[in-house]
Parts: C-alpha cells; sequence; structure tokens
C-alpha cells in the first residue's frame, strides 16, 4: 500500500468526521433556497443537508477523478 493512498484515507476520515460532529451538533430544521434544483424551499435538518451536500462533492470529485477520457498508449500496431 503506498503512503498517497493512506493519506488520502486519513484526509477522508477526518471530512467524515467532520460531517459526523456537524450532524450531533446541528439537529435544527433550517430552509435551504437552491433554485436551479429545487422551485420550492427544501426544509430539513442543517445536518442532513450538510450531509448532502458532502455527498454530491465526495460523488463530483470522484467522476472527476477517474478520468473518463481516452487514454494516450504505447505505438501503434502495423
Amino acid at each position: 500500500m503506498s503512503f498517497k493512498a493512506v493519506l488520502k484515507s486519513i484526509v477522508f476520515l477526518a471530512l467524515l468526521f467532520v460531517v459526523l460532529y456537524v450532524g450531533m451538533n446541528n439537529t435544527h430544521v433550517i430552509d435551504f433556497y437552491f433554485p436551479v434544483v429545487a422551485k420550492e424551499k427544501i426544509r430539513a435538518s442543517a445536518a442532513l443537508i450538510f450531509f448532502g451536500l458532502f455527498a454530491v462533492g465526495v460523488l463530483a470529485g470522484t467522476v472527476l477523478a477517474s478520468g473518463g477520457g481516452k487514454r494516450g498508449g504505447g505505438e501503434k500496431k502495423k
């Protein structure tokens, strides 16, 4: 296992801890406005909205990091 993978895992676990900590301390209901996605306000727990935004960010980062484009390669066979 490489050091880079271990470091990424530690950072990811630290971010998950922050999400857990925010969820434990922000249990009140808030109004969330995001007109691009929903025309009406979203009324939910602050922790749930925070976790949803975090999850969308993680998924977007995963998709971008996976690199879906063509890969350059070696020589073509003749």
